[in-house]
């Protein structure tokens, strides 16, 4: 975890009202904004999954730009996520979640430690997709990429997807929904999220994509 150190400093008030507080290095900003709105992921813990221990770990853009940008050049994902290009296209779609209000975190999904997948854990009320559907306070989105195509077609995203969303509920009690929008002609996608437990609600034309809305109950996750 980057340093901290200690300062005086004013928070929420006149400046004269100096209170002591830690000042955060950059590198810890994202858990700030995480904390606040998403109970950040980082402290989600361990799944257990037929395939190995998984865990999401926030990006940090100095340690993982490289990889991040080999898998948005690969051409299944960048059919979808059209980020293919130099590590300047995958560092501004990062730095637009990073340096944003925290309703949107962008993490590293680990198997057994290793790295695989890319997942945007997103406050969906939060969102610009809330305006194309009735959203609920605390709807938790998500956007997931298998970083190595050896590891696509062969039941692993579904087994994932219910591993998410199974963090989700169990450290976001006030979230009741978790939703998610792949492009509608994303067909292995799709078949993912229903496999995961997800319904299929309806169609939603967002200004990037024709989307598949997929919705998954906190009620009815015992019965999945």
């Amino acid at each position: 975890m980057p340093p901290t150190d200690t300062t005086t400093s004013t928070l929420g008030g006149p400046a004269s009202h100096k209170v002591t507080a830690h000042r955060f290095t950059v590198g810890l900003l994202p858990l700030l904004a995480e904390a606040d709105l998403l109970e950040s992921p980082a402290c989600w813990g361990v799944a257990a999954t037929p395939a190995g221990a998984f865990r999401l770990e926030p990006v940090r853009p100095g340690r993982d730009l490289e990889l991040l940008t080999g898998w948005m050049n690969d051409p299944e994902v960048a059919a979808y996520w059209e980020l293919s290009g130099s590590a300047a296209v995958t560092a501004s779609h990062l730095r637009a979640q990073l340096d944003g209000d925290g309703h949107s975190i962008p993490c590293l999904g680990l198997l057994d430690g290793s790295p695989m997948s890319y997942w945007e854990i997103y406050r969906a009320d939060l969102d610009p997709v809330s305006f194309y559907y009735p959203a609920l306070s605390h709807d938790t989105g998500i956007h997931l990429l298998i970083g190595d195509g050896a590891n696509r077609g062969r039941g692993l995203g579904t087994m994932l997807l219910r591993a998410v969303t199974e963090l989700v509920f169990d450290n976001r009690p006030r979230c009741t929904r978790v939703i998610a929008e792949p492009d509608i002609r994303n067909t292995p996608s799709v078949s993912a999220f229903m496999n995961a437990g997800f319904r299929y609600s309806t169609e939603i034309d967002l200004p990037e994509k024709r989307a598949a809305l997929m919705i998954r109950e906190r009620a009815l996750r015992n019965l999945l």
